[in-house]
């Protein structure tokens, strides 16, 4: 079994790393959509929804605009993919050694070990990643700027129902991730890269402790015995769900994030001093659905992010690549 445990571990690192670049490359654009619904303040919103922020970045930025800081994500998603989904098998095998059926309990324990690990890898990249995604936003906002102040001069009675939206090319500054984390690294040290670890474990470890248990259930529901194999749609469905389910929950933590990693920010916007400082002026100045921003994305982000992933993840690649018989993470 030892044995068994040990050719099975690096299979499923490589089976999380597939999983992860198939599934952000399907829903990356939806994610920049995210990134930018949830750092617009209230009274200065260039995008009204997900769609017209879409349409709108592809007509000031092309297409590829939508796939802004894809590279990073990419490069970063595999060993994050990788670490999550084999951390939270490994987590599970240890704390059903003595035989005995998973609790909820071992269940919410071994999700949380797992999005403690994964965090190594997601802030940095998430950090390099919103950079990239909101200069977009921050180019349209200074392009904007003068037309609103232009109009409250001559008496108009709101900012956001009084602008305009320019379509013509945006003049983004263009950095690469290797930049930013030069710069940082400069600026700021190594610490630069973790900025917002804090949220981002607010933001993940309840993620995991709702998504393993939930999709594990789920997943035996398709079940035609105990020992039977799951259908890769079901599969699919129960990854979509259960990750639907967790992102919603985790939505505020998620928005408090976004706006503690953005070094970059536009006219008029305020920074932040932590997650507290950050929660009370959201609140206070926003209220309380600004927590909700971007949420609806979030979900479509990762619904079938989680869907596709766990579906590669069980095909077994890295068991077909090891010469390894591929088998189901849960059956143990």
């Amino acid at each position: 079994m030892a044995q068994q445990q040990q050719i099975s571990l690096p299979a499923k690192l490589i089976n999380g790393g597939v999983a992860g670049m198939v599934g952000v490359t399907c829903v990356f654009p939806i994610d920049l959509a995210k990134t930018r619904l949830q750092n617009q303040r209230s009274g200065q919103q260039i995008y009204k929804n997900m769609m017209d922020c879409l349409i709108k970045t592809v007509r000031s930025e092309g297409y590829f605009g939508m796939y802004r800081g894809a590279a990073v994500n990419l490069t970063l998603v595999t060993p994050e993919k990788a670490i999550k989904l084999a951390a939270n098998d490994f987590f599970r095998h240890q704390l059903s050694k003595d035989g005995s059926k998973l609790t909820v309990f071992k269940e919410m324990l071994a999700g949380c070990c797992a999005g403690m690990c994964q965090v190594t890898i997601t802030t940095p990249m998430e950090m390099l990643k919103i950079q990239m995604q909101d200069a977009g936003r921050i180019a349209a906002q200074q392009r904007v700027m003068p037309s609103v102040v232009t109009t409250l001069k001559m008496g108009g009675t709101s900012a956001v129902l009084c602008r305009s939206y320019n379509t013509s090319p945006a003049p983004v500054m263009r950095q690469s991730a290797t930049q930013i984390t030069r710069e940082l690294l400069k600026t700021k040290g190594f610490t630069g890269l973790y900025k917002g670890l804090g949220a981002t474990l607010m933001r993940d470890i309840p993620f995991s402790v709702v998504y393993f248990p939930l999709f594990a259930h789920l997943h035996q529901l398709g079940q035609s015995s105990p020992e039977g194999s799951v259908p890769f749609y079901w599969s699919f469905m129960s990854g979509c769900l259960a990750g639907c389910v967790a992102a919603v929950t985790v939505s505020p933590c998620d928005v408090i994030k976004t706006r503690l990693q953005s070094l970059k920010k536009g006219a008029n916007e305020e920074t932040y001093n932590g997650i507290v400082d950050c929660a009370r002026n959201i609140l206070k100045k926003e209220g309380p659905g600004a927590f909700l921003k971007g949420a609806s994305c979030r979900a479509l982000v990762i619904a079938p992010l989680f869907g596709i992933a766990q579906v590669v993840y069980f095909v077994g690649v890295g068991e077909i690549l090891l010469g390894y018989t591929p088998q189901s993470i849960y059956s143990s």
